[in-house]
């Protein structure tokens, strides 16, 4: 017998998260030059790390042969000021995937089911799979969610229900008064997990003080992350805001020591680090600014987004991306997300996003 087969049948069926592909390998792959390759497709912050962290990170690296602090006091401290909300609610994670995958371990049994919407993050539906509970897509709507059908969709036995605004791929937002009328609409044995990774990308007024919620609702769990506006996506650090109770059970499954000495003192100083989140959300808006304006000179369809990327349709997707990456541009295909017409580019430099703009006008002529 192979050892393999006595794995569980929801584990063997599991087809892994495909990350964007690395400059590096597309170097090996093409013979191309590194330095002149754009990556444009994992919404990693083009600016780079903040100045704040990097001095941050140099003033650890003597300590690094001591284990880091396994309850992160420090990174916690901050955002509590930060955030204005009690430390025993917050529970850190190696990215705010680990976040999501500990409230998966927390309340899903093969016996319950989850809630997440079509053309929702990836990771949703992985997190329920690896526990063996049944999945529940709701067909989406106008690529966003359609919270009255997810509400339709809630069964006796779920236990979870999984939104992210700003959506990723598809960059749809859904208004704050809407969201909490669904939050209040569903049983309070229903967790909520509110995926706000794309949160500091909101243009002012379209930003909802959802932190308050938590006063209110405490089958509310919010997760965010330190992989985007703020820079640190190769340190891997996030973090949930919840009910106390459910901060609690996540920390009983969460590994000891799941963020390391140099992501938490980076973390915490570039949360402090105002004027390069400032910095950072400007260009985002000029970026997507330019690459829109060009998709309407091109007659491209895209869908308007309120993250830090955006996906657009040209119809032969796979082979206008394979001539992106001869040209040295990586983008993100987006196939398995039930958009196989559709490419996602992330908003880069204004340069990036010339040679992007100027690659995909001569792969689709």
């Amino acid at each position: 017998m192979n050892i393999c087969d006595l794995a569980p049948s929801y584990i063997r069926a599991i087809a892994p998260y495909q990350p964007g592909k690395p400059i590096a390998e597309l170097a090996r792959e093409m013979g191309l030059n590194e330095a002149d390759i754009v990556k444009l497709a994992s919404n990693e912050n083009p600016l780079g790390v903040s100045p704040c962290a990097q001095r941050a990170i140099r003033g650890v690296l003597d300590g690094l042969a001591r284990y880091p602090d396994g309850n992160g006091f420090e990174l916690k401290q901050a955002l509590s000021r930060h955030l204005g909300v009690a430390q025993e609610r917050i529970v850190l994670g190696n990215g705010s995937n680990d976040v999501l995958e500990l409230a998966a371990r927390a309340f899903l049994t093969p016996a319950s089911s989850a809630v997440y919407s079509q053309h929702a993050f990836a990771v949703y539906p992985l997190v329920v799979q690896a526990m063996g509970a049944t999945g529940i897509e709701v067909a989406a709507k106008d690529f966003g969610h359609d919270l009255d059908a997810m509400l339709s969709a809630v069964r006796a036995d779920t236990r979870l229900v999984f939104i992210a605004n700003p959506n990723n791929p598809t960059g749809t937002f859904a208004a704050g008064a809407q969201l909490e009328a669904f939050i209040a609409a569903l049983p309070a044995g229903v967790l909520v997990v509110l995926d706000e990774a794309y949160n500091e990308y909101l243009p002012p007024e379209l930003r909802v003080d959802s932190l308050r919620w938590l006063e209110k609702y405490n089958n509310l769990l919010i997760t965010r992350t330190f992989s985007k506006v703020y820079g640190l996506a190769g340190l891997r650090v996030g973090y949930a805001l919840g009910a106390p109770g459910v901060a609690d059970l996540m920390n009983r499954v969460r590994q000891p020591f799941n963020v390391n000495s140099l992501s938490l003192v980076a973390a915490a100083a570039a949360l402090a680090d105002t004027d390069f989140v400032r910095q950072s959300y400007a260009l985002n808006r000029a970026g997507m600014d330019q690459i829109t304006a060009a998709f309407g000179l091109l007659g491209i369809d895209y869908i308007p987004s309120y993250g830090n990327f955006v996906s657009f349709k040209v119809g032969d997707a796979r082979g206008v991306y394979q001539k992106l990456l001869k040209a040295g541009v990586i983008v993100r295909p987006i196939a398995s997300y039930g958009m196989p017409d559709y490419l996602r580019v992330s908003i880069g430099l204004e340069s990036e996003n010339a040679k992007f703009l100027s690659c995909l006008k001569q792969a689709l002529a």
